[in-house]
């Protein structure tokens, strides 16, 4: 890719997260907000719009030739910012405060200017993510286990 297409692709991202996340200024506050947060407003609808339209930011990402850890990172944050929005009162106050569009903007400005370092931070996210995965499952089966042991104790003493 071209250096004048790839900073006219980073531009139009910098302002999609610009509109999506800080756009709006809250009046008497040094605070900004953007359209994710209005459209988390609309229960479903508004969070899966959101997440779509913050999608093309890891898109334009994967396209600039952005590493699988580095879009996972993005995808996460997307993620985070879908799932706990959808969360009645809660997730619309997250929504205005998590500005997953921002993250994942200066995630590719950083992987473009510093790329070994910013594919190391998101290995390493990428590995503990897994990590406690695999713990996450492991607990949930010895739980399993307990609970099913303790079930059959107890339909096996008649009691």
């Amino acid at each position: 890719m071209l250096p004048e297409e790839r900073e006219r692709s980073r531009k139009r991202l910098e302002k999609l997260a610009w509109l999506l996340d800080n756009s709006i200024p809250i009046p008497g506050l040094n605070y900004r907000i953007g359209l994710d947060g209005f459209l988390g407003l609309f229960p479903w609808m508004g969070d899966t719009i959101g997440a779509a339209l913050s999608s093309v930011i890891l898109a334009e990402a994967s396209r600039l030739g952005a590493p699988k850890p580095v879009l996972l990172k993005m995808a996460l944050n997307i993620a985070i910012d879908a799932l706990v929005g959808a969360v009645p009162v809660f997730g619309d106050i997250f929504d205005f405060a998590w500005k997953a569009n921002q993250k994942n903007v200066e995630l590719l400005e950083q992987y473009i200017d510093q790329p070994q370092k910013t594919v190391r931070s998101s290995q390493a996210l990428a590995w503990g993510l897994g990590a406690t995965l695999v713990g996450f499952v492991v607990f949930i089966g010895f739980l399993s286990f307990l609970i099913m042991k303790g079930l059959w104790g107890l339909a096996t003493s008649g009691g």
